[in-house]
Order: structure tokens, then C-alpha cells, then sequence
């Protein structure tokens, strides 16, 4: 039963309920030059291999509270394909599922040599998720028909659609997840269709030694009509061992959610702030960002923490590819 009231909670606090989440949930790692996690346009966007471990964990001292474990590689094929593929596991109290994820992309040179980027990509990928509700804890004084009492398990095939534009330091993402309808019997109240979700985002890198990157993310969920949107800000800065980086990431919520006070009614919209650091080291990439919740309704004080490991090869030369200050696009 404590189980079943965090995950209640959790969705109550953080307004994203588990319909909301059906695959992996967008976070806030694709900050950590992880693109190809939220946008299938962008496997084998550099010209090597990209590998890329994240885990997530929230609040610490609340047990079976929400984590989240992805891998994931992307990597050139020929001059104008990519692939990739995504494992994860996420879990949230009672519920947890499990996927794969296969990619592949085209990517289309739209002018000037090699060196110059000038690329719209378009992105497919397809997978296998395992959704699992486990009620093997519920108990009720009087029995309960609809609890079964064992752990239910389905799985069900979808597919993502991505399309990208990179030219030299602007881009531009856009992708429709959760494609298909999946009919799903594993709640016996009620049976949902895994949820499509559509994304947008965009962004820009000034300067040359230290460098500032704005950028922004739209999400809005198909069936629940639910909007957020990210406003992030990286700083870069070269030394004599790579690159080190740090920024910040706003995120709002365009619906609220009513709850009751001593004296009527409140609204509270989610607001997350994320600070991020990271470092470039050769080719290693480590990342940490701590996401914390504002508002008067919490479940705890603490936030989400989050660790990315990355690791690049492939490059041909010492020298990037592209003759711009593009991360994402140069390894």
C-alpha cells in the first residue's frame, strides 16, 4: 500500500502521471550533448560513434520512489546514415517498464563542402516496451475484485518519428513519439492507449572561446492536452584538457492542478529548476544535474539527481569535421 500511495503522490506533485510517461521520459540529460535520446533524427550525426549511460534518481530517503537507467549508441553509416539503439528501465513505485529501441536515419547535405554544416535529418525508430504493474503488495480489508494480487506484465511494439536541421551553430528538433495506438489490458479499471507525444526545440551557440548556448523545448502530450516547455542556458569554456561546461534549465508546466486549502482553492503549475555541470575530457564526457521543484505542494525537500557518462570514437583526424562550434554534431 505505501508503494501505491508514492506513486500516487508523485503523480499528484510532479503532474506527469504514469499514462503521461509511456517510453522514456524527457528529462533534462539530452542537456549532456544526448540528443539522440529524444530525437531519433539525430543518430550518426557526427561523423564517430557516441555512447551515452545515464541514471536518475529522485528523493533519495523515499522508498520505491521514481528512477530512471538509459544506454544508448549512435554512430555514422557511410556519408549519409546513422544508427542507433536505446535501452532503458524505468520504475515508479508499483509500475515499471522496460524497452528497446532500434534507429535509423538519412541525413541530406543541403549545400557547401564537407566542412560546412548544412544538414536536415530524418529519423525512424522502432522498439519493444515491457509495462509492468505489480500488485503483489496491495492489501484491503475487504477483498477487492480489480486487485489481483500478482504482477501483471504486457508488451506492445512503437515506433518514433524525428526530423532535424543543423546549419553550423543553429538547430532545430522535431519529433512525434509513441506513433502508434497500443491497446494495453494491464489496468483492470480502465485500458489506455500508450500516449503520443510531440516535441519541438531549438537553439543557437554564440562565441568562440567561451561560448553561450539558449535553447528551448516544447513537449505537449496527445491525449492529456499537457504542455511544458524548457528554457536552458549552457556556457562553454576551452582548457587545457578539453572543455567544461555548466547551465541551467527552467521548466513550466502551461496547465495547473487545483488542490484544497483552509480557506477554498489553490492552482500549482510544475516548475523545475535544473542546474547542470559537465566536463570533456579526450573522449570521455561526464554530466550532473540536480533538478529541484518549487511550489507549496512538495512530496519531499530533496530533488533529482542525474549522472551522465559519455564516451566518442571514430573521428577520423584530430580535427572536427565541421568547421563550427556544434557539440552535438562534432565529437
Amino acid at each position: 500500500m505505501r508503494r501505491y500511495l508514492t506513486s500516487l503522490i508523485v503523480a499528484l506533485t510532479v503532474g506527469l502521471t504514469v499514462k503521461a510517461q509511456e517510453g522514456i521520459p524527457v528529462y533534462f540529460d539530452y542537456l549532456a550533448d544526448n540528443y539522440y535520446l529524444v530525437y531519433p533524427s539525430m543518430a550518426g550525426i557526427a561523423e564517430g560513434t557516441k555512447i551515452r549511460l545515464t541514471a536518475r534518481k529522485q528523493w533519495f530517503n523515499v522508498d520505491e520512489a521514481p528512477s530512471l537507467q538509459t544506454l544508448n549508441f549512435n554512430s555514422r553509416v557511410g556519408d549519409r546514415s546513422g544508427i542507433g539503439a536505446i535501452l532503458f528501465n524505468d520504475s515508479n513505485g508499483y509500475h515499471s517498464q522496460t524497452g528497446f529501441k532500434g534507429t535509423f536515419a538519412q541525413h541530406l547535405q543541403l549545400g557547401g563542402d564537407f566542412r560546412t554544416l548544412n544538414q536536415i535529418s530524418l529519423g525512424l525508430s522502432a522498439g519493444v516496451i515491457l509495462s509492468s504493474l505489480d500488485e503483489t503488495e496491495f492489501r484491503s480489508i475487504i477483498p477487492d475484485p480489480v486487485v489481483t494480487g500478482t504482477k501483471n506484465t504486457v508488451s506492445y511494439f512503437n515506433v518514433d518519428l524525428g526530423a532535424s536541421y543543423n546549419y553550423m551553430e543553429f538547430y532545430a528538433h522535431f519529433a512525434v513519439l509513441n506513433v502508434l495506438g497500443s491497446g494495453r489490458d494491464l489496468y483492470s479499471l480502465e485500458e489506455f492507449d500508450n500516449l503520443r507525444r510531440y516535441l519541438l526545440s531549438a537553439g543557437y551557440i554564440f562565441g568562440r572561446k567561451t561560448r553561450i548556448e539558449p535553447s528551448i523545448l516544447f513537449q505537449l502530450t496527445d491525449f492529456t492536452r499537457e504542455k511544458t516547455v524548457d528554457i536552458n542556458a549552457k556556457v562553454y569554456k576551452d582548457v587545457s584538457f578539453g572543455t567544461v561546461w555548466a547551465g541551467l534549465s527552467y521548466r513550466r508546466s502551461f496547465d495547473g492542478a487545483q488542490f484544497q486549502t483552509n480557506g477554498g482553492f489553490g492552482e500549482q503549475r510544475l516548475q523545475l529548476f535544473t542546474p547542470i555541470v559537465g566536463v570533456n575530457w579526450n573522449q570521455f564526457l561526464f554530466s550532473y544535474n540536480y533538478s529541484y521543484q518549487s511550489g507549496d505542494i512538495r512530496f519531499d525537500n530533496g530533488g533529482f539527481h542525474q549522472i551522465t557518462l559519455g564516451y566518442e570514437f571514430g573521428q577520423n583526424d584530430q580535427s572536427k569535421r565541421y568547421d563550427c562550434y556544434c557539440p552535438a554534431a562534432n565529437n
